[in-house]
């Protein structure tokens, strides 16, 4: 049988005295106890309820052949999000009886100094070239206000962030957060939320790009976020891809906006029907 939340609470019930009906407690763990002895049957004309012979045996049973050595903490352990996988093997014995994320946060990277705030401790975001920090106690993470937050889409991009510097030098002090890995996108909205700083989204010209800021960003953050545009996007499409356009058309053709400020690049691309990635603004080190 599945463990859930469910089963663990009938299964404290049972241990603290209480009598449930059969027709509720179905499956082959129910069967089995019944078979040796820890659950005992009592007849209610065509109807069957359960008992607990003794719950310690009880307790001690569900520890034995089901790994469950602590059935109160287990029922924590399913309400609590931030469960660890040391209070995991000591409920259960197993540390992947939840599925829990041990990585939570996001990457950052800057290419000048910032101080930053984590834990009430001073820290400066600062990173070497091909080295960036994570932030994984995202919660206790805040910046100063006038820092823009610049999401940034592709891998290459985020590790490249000084040689696109011209591009935000309009931002003033600008802390680049990386989209990927994309299971940590949840963690980075939460703080997004939380903190009053502006977001920038700097991704592809296309439509997949223009969906992605819509859909995952200023749907939850609305004006506080807005869509990097460069200057010059209109030519940089008109020298973009067809192929891209054409395999996102499908799906993206008939999109509609939230944020009218992404208007005349969507009227751009549908009419060069192209799509430019935004690698293409990484400068050479030779021309920064």
């Amino acid at each position: 049988m599945k463990k859930t939340a469910i089963l663990i609470e009938k299964l404290i019930r049972l241990a603290n005295g209480d009598v449930l009906p059969a027709s509720s407690l179905k499956g082959d763990w129910f069967e089995q106890m019944q078979e040796d002895g820890i659950l005992l049957a009592t007849a209610h004309g065509s109807r069957k309820s359960l008992r607990a012979s003794d719950g310690m045996s009880l307790r001690q049973y569900v520890a034995s052949q089901f790994d469950i050595y602590d059935l109160e903490q287990t029922r924590r352990a399913f309400s609590d999000n931030d469960a660890s996988r040391a209070s995991l093997v000591a409920a259960t014995g197993d540390s992947k009886f939840l599925s829990r994320r041990t990585f939570t946060g996001f990457l950052v990277n800057s290419y000048q100094p910032i101080t930053a705030v984590l834990n009430g401790q001073e820290i400066i975001i600062h990173a070497t070239e091909g080295c960036f920090m994570f932030i994984a106690d995202y919660q206790h993470f805040t910046i100063p206000q006038d820092v823009v937050v610049v999401g940034v889409e592709n891998a290459e991009n985020f590790r490249y962030a000084a040689l696109q510097k011209y591009l935000f030098a309009q931002y003033g002090r600008v802390l680049f957060v990386s989209r990927y890995p994309q299971n940590q996108n949840k963690d980075l909205i939460k703080w997004l939320q939380f903190i009053p700083n502006q977001y920038v989204h700097f991704g592809d010209l296309d439509l997949a790009g223009i969906a992605i800021y819509e859909s995952e960003y200023y749907h939850h953050l609305g004006n506080k976020s807005s869509l990097f545009i460069p200057d010059d996007f209109e030519q940089r499409i008109s020298n973009g891809n067809t192929e891209r356009y054409n395999v996102q058309l499908p799906q993206y053709g008939k999109m509609k906006i939230e944020d009218k400020r992404v208007q005349p690049l969507l009227d751009s691309i549908h009419l060069h029907h192209k799509g430019y990635d935004q690698e293409g603004y990484i400068k050479k080190k030779n021309k920064e």
